[in-house]
C-alpha cells in the first residue's frame, strides 16, 4: 500500500463463555498471520500455548484464566487493530463491559460442543448496550464435534435469534478449531461446506469508522489552547460529522454562535477535518468557551438536559444507593449526578427487567439521573462521545459506574427557575443576622438532640432566629416513610438538606441533629447549603458510653437482634475527617459543650446580636 494512504484501526473484542478459547483464538491469529515478535514466539512452548500470548498477569497464568482485558496492537497489510481478549467469568463482567465500551466489533466464542450459554447472553447483551452492532460468531472446536455441519446450523441459528432480540444488527459465523488453526486464518478443507469468511478475513474487511462521518458536527472541547497574548484556539477531537474552516457553529450549552477562522490538524493548517481526528480550531468572535462545551452545527444542533433515563453497570463492590452524589463524566464535561430512582434492574441473562432499590457490583439497571447543571448530549446509540458517561465516588476517586444515556426525561424541559424579588441576603438582613447550618452528628447517645436543643435555647434568649430540625422529629411527619437501610438513611439526609437549605435561604439559623452516618451525605448537605454557611459539628462519644446511655434502650434491641441496620451495630458510622467543631462528650456537662457552639458563632459572626 501506499504509505501516504490513511490507515484504518478496528477495535476488536473477544467474549464468550469460560473455556471457549478467547486468548487461544487470538494468539492463533497473530502466529498464522505472522504478526508475532520473535520474543513472543520464543516463549510459546512445543507444542505452542497461544492462550500465554494474551494472559499478561501472572495470576492468570497460573489458573489459566483471563482476569482482566488484555490488549494487543497489530497491523496486517489491510488495516491496524487492536485487540481486546476479555475475561468469561462472570465476576469480570466490569472488565468485560470495559473492552466493549471502545470496540467496533466483536468476536463471540461459542465452545461447539456446549452451545449458546448463559455467558455467552450476558456477553452479547452487554455488547448491544455498549453499542457493538457487528458482531462474527466463532464457533470453536470445531475439531471435537467431528466438525459436524448440522452442529454448526443450529448454533448460528440460536445466535442469530439471541442477537436479533438484543439490538445487534449484523452477525456472520465461522466454524473454527483455534487449536488446529482451521479457518482462523487460512481456509480449512475439513470444513468445504463453509462458503463464508475466515476470521482475518472478516476483521479486514468488516465496515469500520465511518458510520458518523455524514452526521451532524459535534466537537467537545478538551482543552482551551492559549499560544501567546494573541492565539486562543480549542482542541478536541470530533466525534462526528467534518469541519472546515468558514463552517458556523454553535457552542453549547451556552447557545452562543460563531465560525470557524482556522483549522489545524496535527499542527498544521487543514482545509478539512473528519470525525476521529483530533485538531484545534480558532472561532472569528471572542465568546466564551470552556472545557466540557460542545462545538456543533448550527442547523442540527444537540439537546441540553439535567435529567436523563439511563442504563447503568455497577462497578464497585460497595452497592449503588439512590440520592448519593457522584462525579459524572460524559466526553470532556464532567457534573455532579445523582441516581434519583432505579426504574429496575436488568436480567443481563434473560433481559427481564427486575424490581430493585439498589445494585449490587456487575449490576445493570435502568436508572433516572439528574446532573446540578444542563449538558450537551445525543443517545448513546447515536454517539458514543456524547452518550456514554462514568461515575466517580466523590470521596474515594474510585470509578463505580458506567452508563449509557437513552433519553432526556420531559420534566427536565418543563422546569425553570422562579425569579424572586426577595432574596436570601433581603431575609438575612430583615432578621439582622448571618444565616447559618449547624450540623451535629454523631451516634445516638452521643448527645446531639441535647446539645442543639441547648444551643436553640441560648441562640434564642440572644435574639437569633432558629429552627431546630431532629431527626426523631422529623421523621415523624416528612421522612416518615423512610426506614434504616442504607438508601434510606442517604434519601433521609438529602430531603433534610433540601428543607435546612430553604430555610437558611428565608434567613434562619437552622440546626440539624441527625446521626448522618456517612460522610458522602453531609459532604452533599455542605456542599448543598455552601461552605460559608455549614458548619460541622461532631458529637463525639465512645460506643460504650453510648450504648451505657441507651436513652431509647436501641442499643439493648440491636443487641438482641430486633432491631436492624443501627448505626454503631451493624452499620457503620463514618467520623468527620475534619469538622468546624468536634466536641467530646464524656465527662463534661452539655451546658458547657453548648457554650463551646455559642462561642464559636460568636467568634464567626461578631456583629450579630
Amino acid at each position: 500500500m501506499d504509505a501516504t494512504t490513511p490507515r484504518e484501526l478496528l477495535r476488536l473484542l473477544t467474549c464468550g463463555s469460560v473455556d471457549d478459547g478467547k486468548s487461544t483464538l487470538l494468539g492463533r491469529l497473530l502466529y498464522d498471520a505472522d504478526l508475532l515478535h520473535d520474543d513472543d514466539r520464543a516463549r510459546l512452548g512445543d507444542p505452542p500455548d497461544f492462550s500465554s500470548l494474551l494472559d499478561g498477569l501472572a495470576i492468570e497464568r497460573e489458573q489459566g484464566i483471563t482476569i482482566d482485558v488484555a490488549y494487543r496492537y497489530v497491523a496486517t497489510a489491510r488495516r491496524d487493530f487492536i485487540l481486546a481478549d476479555c475475561p468469561g467469568h462472570a465476576e469480570y463482567t466490569r472488565n468485560m463491559a470495559t473492552g466493549a465500551s471502545t470496540a467496533d466489533v466483536a468476536l463471540v466464542l461459542v465452545d461447539a460442543r456446549k452451545g449458546v450459554l448463559t455467558q455467552t447472553r450476558r456477553h452479547s447483551w452487554i455488547c448491544a448496550l455498549f453499542g457493538i452492532r457487528r458482531v462474527l460468531l466463532v464457533v470453536n472446536k470445531m475439531d471435537l464435534v467431528e466438525y459436524d455441519c448440522a452442529r454448526f446450523a443450529t448454533i448460528e441459528a440460536e445466535y442469530r435469534a439471541l442477537a436479533a432480540a438484543v439490538g445487534i444488527a449484523e452477525v456472520a459465523a465461522v466454524p473454527v478449531s483455534a487449536a488446529v488453526g482451521d479457518n482462523v486464518v487460512h481456509r480449512s478443507a475439513r470444513t468445504p461446506w463453509h462458503t463464508g469468511p475466515t476470521v482475518l478475513d472478516w476483521l479486514e474487511a468488516v465496515p469500520v469508522g465511518t458510520e458518523h462521518l455524514d452526521r451532524p458536527l459535534r466537537l467537545p472541547v478538551q482543552r482551551v489552547h492559549r499560544d501567546g497574548q494573541d492565539f486562543r484556539g480549542y482542541d478536541g477531537t470530533l466525534a462526528a460529522g467534518r469541519l472546515r474552516p468558514g463552517d458556523a457553529v454553535t457552542v453549547l450549552p451556552s447557545g452562543q454562535r460563531s465560525r470557524v477562522e482556522s483549522l489545524y490538524v496535527a499542527g498544521e493548517s487543514a482545509e478539512e477535518a473528519r470525525q476521529g481526528q483530533a485538531v484545534t480550531v480558532t472561532l472569528a468572535d471572542h465568546i466564551d468557551v470552556a472545557r466540557g462545551d460542545v462545538l456543533a452545527a448550527v442547523e442540527a444542533p444537540p439537546d441540553c438536559a439535567d435529567q436523563f433515563s439511563a442504563h447503568l453497570l455497577w462497578l464497585a463492590e460497595a452497592p449503588l444507593l439512590p440520592g448519593r452524589l457522584y462525579a459524572l463524566q460524559l466526553g470532556t464535561a464532567g457534573a455532579v449526578a445523582r441516581i434519583t430512582a432505579i426504574r429496575h434492574k436488568v436480567d443481563v441473562d434473560t433481559q427481564e427487567p427486575l424490581p430493585a432499590t439498589r445494585l449490587a457490583m456487575n449490576e445493570v439497571a435502568r436508572i433516572h439521573l439528574s446532573l446540578d447543571r444542563p449538558i450537551a448530549w445525543e443517545s448513546y446509540a447515536d454517539n458514543r462521545t456524547l452518550g456514554g458517561f462514568i461515575l466517580v465516588d466523590r470521596q474515594s476517586g474510585q470509578t463505580v459506574a458506567c452508563g449509557t444515556l437513552d433519553y432526556a426525561l420531559r420534566r427536565a424541559a418543563n422546569l425553570h427557575w422562579q425569579d424572586l424579588s426577595i432574596d436570601r441576603a433581603a431575609r438575612a438582613a430583615s432578621l439582622q443576622q448571618r444565616p447559618r447550618c449547624l450540623w451535629f452528628t454523631g451516634l445516638s447517645g452521643s448527645g446531639k438532640s441535647t446539645i442543639a436543643n441547648l444551643v436553640e435555647q441560648q441562640l434564642h434568649a440572644s435574639g437569633r432566629h432558629t429552627i431546630l430540625l431532629d431527626g426523631d422529629n422529623v421523621r415523624h411527619g416528612l421522612n416518615r416513610d423512610l426506614g434504616f437501610t442504607a438508601e434510606d438513611r442517604v434519601e433521609n439526609i438529602r430531603r433534610v438538606a433540601e428543607v435546612a437549605k430553604l430555610m437558611n435561604d428565608a434567613g434562619l439559623i437552622v440546626l440539624v441533629s441527625f446521626i448522618s452516618p456517612f460522610r458522602s451525605e453531609r459532604s452533599m448537605a455542605r456542599e448543598l447549603l455552601g461552605e460559608e454557611s455549614f458548619v460541622e459539628i461532631f458529637v463525639d462519644a465512645p460506643l460504650e458510653v453510648c450504648e451505657a446511655r441507651d436513652p431509647k434502650g436501641l442499643y439493648a434491641k440491636a443487641r438482641a437482634g430486633r432491631l436492624a441496620n443501627f448505626t454503631g451495630i451493624d452499620s457503620p458510622y463514618e467520623a468527620p475527617l475534619s469538622p468546624e467543631l468536634h466536641l467530646r462528650n464524656h465527662g463534661q456537662p452539655p451546658e458547657k459543650l453548648a457554650q463551646e457552639v455559642v462561642k464559636y458563632l460568636e467568634q464567626e459572626d461578631p456583629d450579630a446580636p
